[in-house]
């Protein structure tokens, strides 16, 4: 009850409708935002293009031109709460889904992740989320790739989030471990039991790239789309929603954490206690003791598109949403 009324004492409107407005069909973009004016010009270009009309964005205290950038766009929301992101995050999510998305589709998205799917350049999100609903599908499942270039990292320090995106071509999966997805070892098992899964079942994956080089025990697997209806928990964790039925495939997230200063976001990140779980102590650490650090390997993928990852296992697909593609129904 007490961090309920902190966080309602510290809310604030700044821009945009105060209510839902997003019509039946459309899909509400949820971002959590704190000086990320960095990448906004590619944000809004890449989440539009997949379809996306109504943007929700919660900020945690904005200094850089985030604001400013945001009210130039149509369509667009911004919460603020100056409250602590570590303490609060689930709560920022939460709140704007059910504010703003409640009975709609919701696409949870950082602002540096670029959500992917099979069909996205043809059937869209409209698409995606009329096979979805026509399954009686509440949520889909996203494993995050992390991008990098095939430099060392301290390279890409001064591009642009366009010219970032454009450099990190490459991918490594080879480190990637897959956990059932009920299992107490996902360390997450108490929301995900809550969940419905599809024929074949579904996996959790861990690791990856930043295990391999860093050591760090990342959880891969997002829930980014749902539908926020009757039973569903919205956000009641970074990474998933609870009360859902998962989709039988996978979507993609590239993520672009080490495009612009990685260095510093870790170092100031440490300095606010905003990341319980030490992994950017650990990159910091890392890049500190080598500054031509690079995550390429011999074992990196280049261009990945979501069939070869679909080949390779780390994304699910299925027969059935392909067939719904090919044959027009999206």
């Amino acid at each position: 009850m007490a961090h309920a009324a902190r966080f309602r004492a510290s809310l604030r409107h700044l821009h945009g409708p105060a209510r839902r407005f997003a019509a039946a069909d459309q899909v509400v973009l949820i971002a959590l935002v704190r000086n990320g004016a960095f990448y906004l010009d590619v944000f809004f270009e890449h989440y539009r293009r997949l379809g996306v009309s109504a943007f929700v964005f919660f900020d945690n205290g904005s200094t850089d031109g985030t604001l400013n950038r945001i009210r130039q766009e149509p369509d667009t929301a911004v919460l603020r709460s100056a409250m602590p992101w570590l303490e609060y995050e689930n709560t920022f999510r939460a709140y704007a889904a059910n504010r703003y998305g409640r009975d709609r589709w919701c696409l949870f998205a950082d602002m540096d992740e670029l959500f992917d799917f099979e069909g996205s350049s043809t059937a869209g999100l409209a698409g995606l989320t009329r096979y979805m609903a026509s399954q009686n599908y509440t949520a889909l499942q996203a494993q995050m790739l992390e991008m990098f270039p095939k430099g060392p990292l301290a390279a890409a320090c001064g591009l642009s989030y366009a010219e970032a995106v454009d450099a990190f071509r490459y991918a490594d999966i080879s480190a990637v471990r897959a956990v059932d997805y009920g299992s107490k070892d996902t360390g997450l098992a108490y929301y995900l039991r809550q969940n419905r899964l599809p024929p074949g079942g579904a996996k959790m994956l861990y690791g990856g790239v930043r295990g391999k080089v860093f050591g760090e025990n990342c959880c891969l697997s997002k829930h980014p789309l749902i539908f926020n209806g009757p039973g569903v928990q919205a956000a009641v964790h970074p990474h998933l929603s609870a009360g859902v039925r998962l989709a039988d495939m996978d979507g993609l997230i590239r993520h672009y954490k080490f495009a612009g200063d990685s260095l510093a976001r870790d170092m100031q990140t440490q300095a606010e206690a905003r990341s319980e779980h030490g992994e950017d102590r650990l990159r910091y650490g890392a890049l500190q003791a080598r500054p031509d650090l690079s995550l390429w390997s011999d074992a990196a993928l280049q261009d990945a598109g979501i069939e070869t990852l679909q080949q390779r296992g780390f994304l699910r697909r299925t027969a059935d949403y392909s067939a719904f593609l090919a044959g027009g129904s999206a």
